[in-house]
């Protein structure tokens, strides 16, 4: 079964980001990139425009760089990705910078390191989730617990 992905990157930054999707996309059989991030003012028609692209796909791939939290369009692909139901995969992008969140994403939201064996997984748990099959152990997000505080000291001695 192979994954259609929009990919959402910062159209002014991360051009070869989307660039480097693409060319992965047939080599593993997993995914293809079906749409991706415009350019443009956000209007009605780029918003009625992507809101069609996403809706086309299964899933969405955010990749993210540097200035990713400054872009309007992925923050505007992302709140659409979400009024959709789209499964959304925030991607570390670039090993070399520090990459951020895109606007709008949640503190709960993973950014997962972008290497094919990564993606691969994460596409595929989404797509047995959304088939209602249940996701291995190993791929789920394991939620630290509170630290415990130790009781105070017995005052009586």
């Amino acid at each position: 079964m192979t994954v259609r992905i929009f990919v959402a990157f910062d159209v002014e930054h991360d051009q070869d980001l989307c660039d480097r999707m693409q060319a992965g996309s047939g080599s593993q059989g997993v995914f293809e990139v079906a749409g991706r991030s415009q350019g443009g003012e956000l209007t009605p028609l780029w918003e009625q425009k992507t809101q069609a692209r996403i809706a086309a796909v299964d899933q969405v791939v955010v990749a993210c760089g540097e200035h990713t939290d400054g872009s309007e369009q992925v923050a505007a692909e992302l709140r659409i990705a979400r009024e959709q139901g789209k499964p959304v995969i925030l991607l570390w992008s670039r090993r070399e910078t520090m990459c951020k969140k895109p606007s709008g994403a949640r503190p709960a939201d993973s950014m997962y390191s972008w290497t094919p064996e990564v993606l691969r997984e994460q596409l595929l748990a989404n797509q047995r989730k959304a088939l209602g099959e249940s996701v291995p152990e190993r791929l789920k997000r394991v939620v630290p617990a509170p630290p415990t505080v130790p009781p105070p000291p017995d005052a009586k001695g």
